[in-house]
């Protein structure tokens, strides 16, 4: 059979499918570029800092000092991603991949003896007497680390090295994803192995996959890791009804009074090790202080309350201006026909500071009642818009 343009289906969809290879190939082989890359240049910020440690008497003694003053400045010059946490976990990458490793790593790459580098490796150029000079270009570095940033992020949580280097050859063994990969290091698998009687069953049943395992590179490339390095904001919403509901709620608040003052919507926010995004941040002019609000869409559980008291700890340290009242949290939740709405007042330093909050904030009632509306409508929209797409 041949269309109307002579070209035979058959024909066309194996066109469409060498292009679509093409495309999800390339996209997946950015996406390691910018992790590997991040992991290089990570790695190097950390060698800087433990080789200018090194280099002097009383230059170690310095320490979070020194490491506080770069995160201001370097914050201040490249935006997110170059705080003192992060430069302090720069450090620990280095140090537990020290440049040893990394000069190993490489020269089993390029030459066939994996321990000592190759004459005519030294002769190109790749390494020579002093690797740790050789190893200042990130593109070089990036070849030695074949797992994502977030990955190495996870390794380091593993504080015994054996069992750290055992998590890292899995993972590129089997190829793992960093979802994969956290949920072998939370099973203690390292440990299981030691104890069992059957290893070789213990280690197929772990290299299984799961729903939901592995990662796209879309989703690779949104990782906040990835967007924090290249410095691109953040716009992110789970669903369309959680982004119109906030929007809504913005829309609400700022419509009570002037009182509330819009600060930011799908804040992020790192703690430890894991990522999260606050939905909607307000200053309440009148209480001096920030108004931290979560939405969930469902009930409210006890989960969420204590999710926000780590937001507002986040807050307090982070986000708090001299002169400032502590931060307030609201939890929104829109559970289908029954909305709740909770303010988080137990971080307050006083029942006189928390009876003065309750009484400027609006009621909770009239939050959950406009919650519960505004699902409503949005449903119904989405009901009519169905209806007419189906009719048309």
């Amino acid at each position: 059979m041949v269309t109307k343009t002579g070209i035979a289906p058959a024909v066309y969809a194996g066109l469409q499918r060498e292009i679509a290879g093409v495309v999800e190939s390339t996209r997946a082989a950015a996406a390691r570029s910018v992790n590997a890359l991040m992991a290089a240049t990570y790695w190097e910020i950390g060698r800087r800092i433990v080789e200018f440690e090194q280099g002097g008497e009383g230059r170690a003694a310095y320490g979070e000092a020194l490491i506080r003053r770069l995160g201001a400045d370097l914050s201040q010059r490249f935006g997110r991603g170059f705080g003192w946490r992060n430069l302090a976990q720069m450090r620990a990458f280095y140090l537990a991949w020290p440049t040893e490793q990394i000069v190993q790593t490489l020269s089993a790459q390029s030459s066939p003896s994996p321990i000592v580098p190759t004459a005519s490796a030294i002769s190109g150029g790749l390494f020579s007497e002093s690797p740790a000079r050789n190893l200042s270009e990130p593109a070089v570095v990036a070849q030695a680390f074949a797992l994502p940033w977030s990955a190495y992020v996870r390794l380091l949580s593993v504080k015994t090295p054996a069992a750290r280097a055992f998590y890292e050859t899995e993972a590129l063994r089997e190829g793992w994803s960093v979802r994969q990969l956290d949920r072998q290091i939370g099973s203690q698998l390292y440990e299981r192995l030691a104890l069992s009687r059957n290893k070789a069953a213990l280690l197929k049943k772990a290299a299984g996959s799961q729903p939901g395992d592995l990662m796209t590179p879309e989703e690779a490339i949104r990782d906040p890791f990835v967007l924090e390095f290249l410095d691109i904001k953040d716009e992110y919403s789970e669903s369309d009804l959680e982004e119109a509901l906030i929007q809504h709620l913005a829309d609400f608040l700022l419509e009570l009074g002037d009182d509330f003052a819009f600060v930011g919507r799908q804040r992020r926010l790192r703690i430890d090790d894991t990522w999260f995004r606050v939905d909607l941040v307000f200053f309440h002019r009148r209480l001096k202080c920030l108004v931290i609000i979560d939405l969930k869409v469902g009930r409210f559980s006890y989960a969420d309350a204590g999710q926000m008291h780590l937001y507002l700890n986040y807050a307090r340290e982070h986000w708090m201006k001299p002169g400032e009242n502590p931060p307030v949290g609201l939890i929104l939740c829109a559970g289908k026909g029954a909305a709740e709405a909770h303010y988080a007042l137990d971080n307050l330093p006083n029942k006189i500071l928390a009876a003065e909050y309750q009484t400027v904030l609006p009621d909770e009632k009239l939050i959950a009642n406009e919650l519960e509306r505004s699902r409503a409508e949005l449903e119904q929209r989405r009901k009519s818009d169905g209806v007419a797409s189906t009719e048309s």
